[in-house]
Order: structure tokens, then C-alpha cells, then sequence
């Protein structure tokens, strides 16, 4: 029996204190994994719903087989292990800008840890995406995925702002190979200002409202997927 709260690891960054931490939920004695970054809360296993259709509307959005995804934030590595399971998926490239959040699922201190590094597929890479995105490109992938802010407009850093302009949509483009997919989880609803930037990048841009039991509330919560396709 452990404790209601558990810290599982904590370590300094330049962003703020990195706290993962398991609890048990009361209302069922499941086990939850939250993250923090500071005062603020990134991600919990309570919530995954989201981050999962993320990859899942990444993907159905592409026809080609023989994938190479990348996905820029590890996090609780939902997202990640939802895009494996996709068979077409042939590499899977995960950014996150934390060493130490890489260090938990290779630790497999998380739920989905061991599926995901065991995993032949998966390489787990330690960068910043948004540096990734600003130099000339290496690689190419067909869908790129991207878990990191909270939405376009509340970012973690303010270095990472750049992205979310046409300039940045445009310097995205270059990692993708003709045709491909960009898709963007947020926490907030759908945002006529960005999606107008989105469309003057991307072909065919679409606002998914994705909606999710939320047994904190007994109510209902919704985040937002946006996707787009990479000209040809």
C-alpha cells in the first residue's frame, strides 16, 4: 500500500522544479502519475484521452505506409506508445528537452515505459524541438506530432512562440516530406487566430474537439487537435 502521495523523482531545470509524483485516486484506487513543472501542472495519466488522438488523428491523416513520425514532447508517453501501435509506423523519433523525463521511462517508472522503450522503433532523443524545428532539416517525416504547451498561446517558455507564426508553421514545413502531417495537441478550445496561420501554411486544416470524462469535476473536458498537411 503506498502512500496517497508518492514522489517519484524531482530535479531542477531552467524552466522550474520537475516533480513526478504517483497518488491513488480516491473515488476508484487507481494509480495516477502527475507531472509538474514549477507550480503548474503539465500532464496526468488521469487525463490521456487527448494526448492518444493526437497520434491517431495524426495518422489517419496520411495514406502512406512505412511511416516515420516524430513526436516532440515525451511527457507520459501516451502519445508516443498511440503512434506505435499504428503497424505502418516504421520509426518513431521522441524529442524532449528534459533528461530526466527520458530517464523515467527509461527507468520505467511510467505505465506505458516499458512498451514504449521496448519497442525496437523508438529512439528517444534529448533536444529542444523548437531549436529542432529552427535548423535546416536532417531528416524527413511523414507525420509530426507535438505535445509541449499548453496551446498556442500559453507556452512554457517564451522561446518556444516563435513556432505558432506563419515563419515558424513554414520552417516546420521543411521536416515534413511532401504531403505530410502536422498535428498539435492544446489544452485550450480552438483558436480562430492560429487556425488562420495554420491555413496559410498547411493545406486542409482542421480543429478537432476531442471530449473526455473528467472524474474530478463529474463533468465533461475537451482539448483540441489541430492538424494539417504539408504542401506538396
Amino acid at each position: 500500500m503506498i502512500a496517497r502521495f508518492e514522489e517519484l523523482d524531482w530535479q531542477p531545470t531552467r524552466m522550474g522544479d520537475l516533480t513526478l509524483r504517483r497518488r491513488t485516486e480516491p473515488a476508484t484506487g487507481d494509480l495516477i502519475y502527475e507531472v509538474k513543472l514549477g507550480d503548474e501542472y503539465l500532464m496526468s495519466s488521469l487525463f490521456t484521452v487527448a494526448e492518444e488522438e493526437l497520434a491517431t488523428f495524426g495518422l489517419v491523416a496520411t495514406p502512406e505506409v512505412d511511416l516515420d513520425v516524430l513526436v516532440g514532447g515525451l511527457g507520459l508517453g501516451y502519445t508516443a506508445v498511440a503512434a506505435l501501435r499504428d503497424e505502418r509506423v516504421r520509426s518513431l523519433a521522441v524529442i524532449d528537452a528534459l533528461p530526466a523525463v527520458i530517464g523515467w521511462h527509461e527507468r520505467q517508472l511510467l505505465p506505458v515505459s516499458g512498451e514504449l522503450v521496448g519497442d525496437p522503433r523508438t529512439t528517444l532523443v534529448h533536444d529542444d524541438f523548437f531549436a529542432v524545428v529552427r535548423r535546416a532539416p536532417g531528416a524527413r517525416y511523414h507525420v509530426i506530432l507535438l505535445d509541449v504547451d499548453h496551446s498556442p498561446r500559453h507556452q512554457l517558455d517564451p522561446t518556444h512562440a516563435d513556432l505558432y507564426t506563419a515563419d515558424g508553421l513554414v520552417a516546420l514545413t521543411r521536416h515534413l516530406h511532401p504531403g505530410g502531417v502536422f498535428a498539435l495537441w492544446s489544452d485550450d478550445p480552438p483558436d480562430d487566430e492560429f487556425m488562420a496561420v495554420l491555413g496559410a501554411v498547411f493545406d486542409l486544416p482542421a480543429a478537432h474537439i476531442v471530449d473526455f470524462d473528467n472524474p474530478l469535476t463529474g463533468g465533461t473536458s475537451s482539448n483540441t487537435v489541430y492538424v494539417g498537411i504539408s504542401p506538396r
